[in-house]
């Protein structure tokens, strides 16, 4: 007779994958008795098309983690020590609340949340948390952190961030990856690429790493970083200079052509060149092959705006697909973000109301160690969930004498042990995407989300929306909103458009028009003029040139700093991590064996390193250690740290953000100039 547990079925729960990452596919949680036993791709929606990163795809390693956060705990050690004993939710709750009623009661802008995208669900992300904080009238705060340039150079020029859909790609004839490493951070477009190179098309990447991407590119143009904006001048240079353009669209569904013409002959392809530290010969030919090549899609990611002119590059690079009328064509135009096609309703979320007509300080995500520091109006309390700052926030020093204040109060809600949580005061373990509800918004395709829990949370997780709620009910807030249930709030989010109820037992909804629609070819753009904006009135109101030019990275490879800093340093993603997201998964974390540094043979030379030693990697914020790789997939004159790591998992307990700055912010956007870092390299 077969034993109850062989007769038990397998169900089959659908889910969506809530990390910051533009594909969010489909999930199909495999759950027997209760429990997840694998995660797979779903093969009915089209963009996951049945296939999962190496780093979802062993979403139960993470759910089942030994270290995995189950109970509720209170600091008995030093901040940074990270020590903890176990106490109830009830007492967790209860002290947390005694410790932020006086100073509600006093000033409640010294409390501040900080918060990311660690979870990019609307019900786990900022939700509950915000009628919290606006009932409590805290501080707000300026999430900046990621895309906040580049989503304002987009703006700026093209209206809402509504890129081309991704399924479409295939039909391209050349797919520009600019700033774009597809494998790492878009494994499913770069299937579509694939494909779509496989039909005929040009593939060409633009970056200064010869990453992954780039190496199965026909062509990698290695500009240095910071200089994306030049290059997209020098492109506009050749194309009007060669009449490559498309003269009727630009006539009809452009502003400002004739202002532009004159900036963009001042920067030819010489001069160009120079500035970027490539051939001028690369510009020409690039060129060409863009106004003559139709469709012709650009894949714009958000690490060329990580630099001081990363608003402006963006802006430049949103340009180039109308004048040459790339987005006649529906596979053609360019793709930074998909968000701006779905209608959330953010009051409904968030509940502003709630602040009564009170007008909070705001303080910058990018600068919080020096908001943590700041004598005058202090932070006194914090409260981090979704994020892990002491680990990604620029120059880490200063963050970390900020978090290790013994007079700061810091709650963190949390999966695991973070660098973050070492230096809290409580920690409430939270619950994972298969233990709850949630609707998420993408931003790299047209499908709307749902995401049902597959299992019962383990230990005492809970949802992010009910330790708020619980926190809100000890703070005595008596606002209906507070009893909202997650399914409640889900509907809230969508209601204007869709029955969530729908979308959940579907797993998705498409929006949007319909497939094969050039959006734009009509024009139709969502700015002020209904037009590509070359010239721009709005930039001019905020103090930015209303044109396109080129902004020189804060720290300039010419500059005085690089007399003892001469290498520019970027530190984009490690193929295995997300952000600092799965670098405690044992299995992902011994894929990328250790930190390293990527340095040039002939930098490495003229410093007596050696591959597979250590050097000392540094600038006057601070330094680290990391292991020698000695590769031409750096370009000369550039450096390359794959991260993030968790301090605490790196030999010298560091990472890259402890030489990145938060002294200069972005042009557009206040937004960290993590890619925008001089520095020293010696060999140990």
């Amino acid at each position: 007779m077969a034993s109850n547990d062989a007769a038990s079925p397998v169900m089959m729960i659908k889910g969506a994958c809530p990390h910051d990452c533009p594909d969010t596919c489909a999930l199909e949680v495999h759950v027997k008795d209760g429990v997840a036993l694998k995660v797979t791709g779903s093969s009915l929606h089209a963009p996951t098309a049945g296939v999962l990163c190496t780093k979802v795809a062993r979403y139960t390693e993470r759910t089942y983690h030994p270290n995995r956060l189950l109970h509720p705990l209170r600091r008995v050690g030093k901040k940074g020590e990270g020590r903890f004993e176990r106490i109830s939710w009830e007492d967790a709750i209860q002290t947390i609340a005694r410790r932020l009623a006086p100073m509600a009661a006093q000033n409640p802008e010294q409390i501040l949340p900080y918060s990311y995208a660690g979870t990019m669900g609307l019900v786990q992300g900022e939700s509950m948390s915000m009628r919290f904080f606006h009932t409590l009238g805290a501080s707000l705060l300026d999430r900046t952190i990621c895309t906040s340039a580049g989503t304002a150079g987009h703006e700026i020029t093209l209206g809402s961030r509504i890129g081309i859909d991704m399924e479409l790609t295939d039909e391209a004839k050349l797919i520009i990856f600019w700033g774009s490493n597809a494998i790492t951070s878009s494994v499913h477009f770069w299937a579509r690429a694939q494909q779509a190179k496989r039909l005929g098309a040009k593939l060409i990447a633009i970056d200064p790493y010869r990453s992954l991407t780039a190496e199965k590119c026909h062509t990698h143009i290695a500009l240095l970083p910071g200089t994306d904006s030049a290059l997209a001048l020098g492109l506009m240079h050749v194309l009007i200079r060669d009449n490559l353009i498309d003269r009727d669209y630009v006539e009809r569904h452009t502003l400002g052509f004739e202002s532009l013409r004159e900036r963009a002959r001042l920067y030819d392809p010489g001069k160009v060149a120079a500035l970027c530290g490539i051939t001028a010969a690369e510009i020409e030919s690039l060129a060409h092959l863009y106004g003559t090549t139709r469709p012709a899609l650009i894949r714009a990611n958000y690490g060329m705006q990580r630099v001081r002119g990363g608003g402006m590059a963006t802006r430049n690079i949103a340009c180039l697909p109308a004048l040459v009328g790339a987005f006649r064509d529906a596979a053609g135009g360019i793709l930074l973000s998909t968000g701006g096609n779905f209608n959330v309703d953010d009051d409904a979320l968030k509940r502003p109301d709630l602040l009564a007509g009170r007008r909070p300080r705001t303080i910058n995500m990018s600068t919080i160690g020096h908001a943590l520091l700041a004598k005058d109006a202090p932070i006194n309390a914090l409260i981090v969930y979704n994020s892990n700052p002491v680990a990604v926030a620029p120059d880490s020093t200063r963050v970390t004498r900020g978090f290790a204040r013994e007079d700061l109060f810091t709650v963190v809600l949390e999966h695991f042990q973070t660098d973050t949580a070492d230096y809290a005061d409580m920690v409430l373990p939270a619950t994972t995407q298969l233990e709850h509800l949630d609707v998420v918004k993408p931003y790299g395709h047209y499908y709307i989300m749902a995401n049902n829990p597959a299992i019962a949370p383990l230990g005492e997780a809970k949802p992010n929306s009910e330790i708020f709620r619980l926190l809100a009910h000890a703070m005595g807030f008596a606002d209906p909103c507070f009893s909202d249930s997650d399914e409640t709030i889900a509907q809230a989010a969508v209601s204007t458009d869709w029955d969530f109820n729908a979308v959940r037992a579907a797993g998705w909804k498409r929006v949007g028009l319909p497939k094969r629609t050039a959006r734009f070819a009509d024009g139709g753009f969502d700015t002020p003029s209904g037009k590509v904006e070359f010239y721009s009135s709005r930039a001019q109101g905020l103090g930015l040139d209303p044109l396109p030019d080129y902004i020189a990275p804060q720290e300039d490879t010419r500059s005085q700093t690089a007399t003892r800093f001469p290498l520019a340093m970027i530190s984009p993603p490690a193929r295995n991590f997300l952000n600092s997201s799965f670098v405690n998964v044992q299995s992902l974390r011994a894929s990328e064996g250790e930190p390293w540094l990527d340095i040039h043979p002939d930098d490495a030379a003229a410093r007596g390193v050696v591959a597979g030693n250590y050097v000392r990697v540094f600038n006057d914020r601070g330094s680290l250690e990391l292991r020698a790789r000695v590769t031409d997939r750096a370009r000369l004159g550039v450096v390359v740290g794959l991260s993030i790591w968790w301090r605490k998992l790196a030999r010298d307990g560091k990472n890259a953000n402890e030489l990145t700055s938060s002294d200069t912010l972005t042009d557009m956007g206040r937004a960290p100039t993590f890619y925008d870092c001089l520095v020293q390299v010696e060999a140990l």
